[in-house]
Order: structure tokens, then sequence, then C-alpha cells
């Protein structure tokens, strides 16, 4: 398991680069300029987070 920043949860290696893969389009789209629209990569990175936080509490609760 990945941990990227304290308050988020562990992430799986898939995880890890999904989020890794993402953060890079929107640099690559914060080179275009101050104007371009990030909003659906942030909410795909969202979603990879909801998950890995679902998946956390599953396997929290688990034990």
């Amino acid at each position: 398991m990945i941990r990227t920043h304290r308050d988020d949860p562990p992430l799986t290696g898939r995880e890890a680069a999904r989020v890794a893969w993402l953060v890079a389009r929107m640099a690559k789209r914060g080179v275009a300029g101050e104007d371009v629209d990030l909003a659906d990569l942030q909410a795909k990175l969202d979603r990879v987070l909801v998950g890995a936080r679902k998946r956390a509490d599953r396997a929290a609760n688990r034990t």
C-alpha cells in the first residue's frame, strides 16, 4: 500500500498509478494556460480516492 498524504487512504499500486496519470494530465493541461478546465480530471481523481477510502473502511471492519 502506498500512502500519499496522511489524510488520504492507503492506495494500491493500481490506484497510485491512476492518481499519477491523472496528476500528469492535469499538469499537461496546466501548461496550456490558466483558463483550461480541470474539473473532469479532478472528478476522476476524487472517485479514485473515494473508492480507496471505501476499500480501506471495508478492510478495517473485517478485522
